[in-house]
């Protein structure tokens, strides 16, 4: 066996962990030795979102010096715009650089956008309004929002740019109503806002499902469609953590295969791998919602009971070892009886982490195998 016993935070990332087939390594090498350090895919995103808000802030604060420096806004403009500009750089560097976010998040992006949006529309007041140079620096913060912030939050400042664009505009007064080619030529100065705004937003929904998938795929073992040991350590950590938190019991099953290799040598790995899906349909058949199963590597697999004590776990275990010896498997024509070794360990009993509990239900599961297989043993007896 060779699985990854990594934490996380999500239940879908970076690094893909597969076992294949009988590939074994020690029995009784712990988890927190086959540990790899992994980010989650959606902290990474944002990391790298944030870094690219932090490029189109400067890139902002850039265009308008330089325009402020050959554009040659009207003589009275320079105080506002040079103030504005301080203020914004100020924000940034308050922001962005003094940990006032320890974490990177959608709203901090959000707050950051509003800022963008604030700023520019100020700078275009002495600049021009409508007619300004700088007028599609808009499409920075709609490019910004479609990327982070998702379509609904998109169409909002969308909306939102629009009245500005309405405010700016000096072709009519208060109260009076435009001519209709005035409209026609508002809307047709508006219309790349639009353009950007959905086409940047239906990218970012491709690459958003692509992450997606990804991360589900990284988390998911591909023969059998249980979670592979990375996802199986971001959700139950996650879930162990509430046990220990509420001192909440739960317990870990370690269940082994008694005849893979059997089958394996007489019949082929096709046929193995057929009897490793058999018996995760028969594992997963005797689950709650809320238990949390994964393929442990090589023909074991791993069974976290959140809220459930020993003797819960050891009728659920026996449950699982009698579904699979009442379903033999037809395999090339052949009938072939299967059965399962379980060993079953507990909060708080047999440890107060989880590396520890695993290593319990892992000798229990190897006292089963000893004992004849086709067994439960576990790691406290029950009193």
């Amino acid at each position: 066996m060779s699985p990854a016993r990594l934490r996380g935070a999500a239940r879908s990332a970076t690094v893909r962990v597969n076992v294949h087939k009988n590939e074994k390594v020690a029995p009784n090498q712990p988890l927190s030795q086959r540990r790899q350090p992994i980010l989650s895919i959606e902290r990474e995103e944002l990391r790298g979102i944030s870094r690219t808000v932090a490029e189109i802030e400067w890139l902002l604060l850039i265009l308008v010096l330089l325009y402020l420096t050959f554009g040659g806004p009207p003589a009275d403009s320079g105080p506002a715009i040079s103030s504005a500009l301080f203020f914004f750089a100020a924000f940034v560097m308050s922001f962005r650089y003094t940990n006032f976010y320890r974490a990177e998040t959608r709203w901090k992006i959000g707050i950051e956008t509003v800022a963008m949006l604030v700023f520019i529309t100020w700078v275009l007041l002495f600049t021009g309004r409508i007619a300004s140079p700088l007028l599609n620096t808009y499409l920075l913060v709609v490019i910004t929002s479609a990327l982070t912030l998702g379509k609904t939050v998109t169409m909002i400042e969308t909306v939102v740019i629009a009245g500005c664009y309405l405010a700016l505009s000096d072709r009519w007064g208060p109260g009076a109503l435009p001519a209709l080619a005035e409209v026609g030529a508002l809307a047709a100065s508006f219309a790349p806002v639009v353009l950007v705004a959905y086409v940047t937003t239906m990218f970012s929904a491709d690459i958003r499902y692509g992450l997606n998938k990804a991360k589900l795929l990284s988390e998911t073992d591909e023969l059998t469609g249980l979670y592979n040991m990375r996802g199986f350590a971001i959700v139950a950590d996650r879930s162990f953590g509430q046990a220990l938190r509420y001192e909440r019991p739960a317990t870990v099953l370690m269940i082994d295969s008694d005849n893979l290799k059997t089958v394996n040598d007489t019949l082929g790995h096709e046929a193995g791998n057929e009897l490793l899906r058999h018996l995760a349909q028969c594992i997963q058949g005797e689950l709650r919602y809320t238990d949390i199963s994964a393929r442990y590597g090589g023909d074991e697999f791993i069974v976290l009971l959140p809220e459930t004590p020993l003797k819960g776990a050891l009728d659920v275990a026996d449950r699982i070892r009698r579904k699979i010896v009442d379903a033999p498997l037809s395999l090339r024509g052949a009938r072939v009886e299967s059965s399962v070794s379980v060993g079953v360990a507990g909060f708080p009993a047999d440890g107060r982490n989880l590396d520890s509990i695993v290593a319990q239900a892992d000798r229990a599961m190897y006292q089963a195998k000893q004992q004849g297989k086709n067994s439960i043993v576990a790691a406290t007896p029950p009193n």
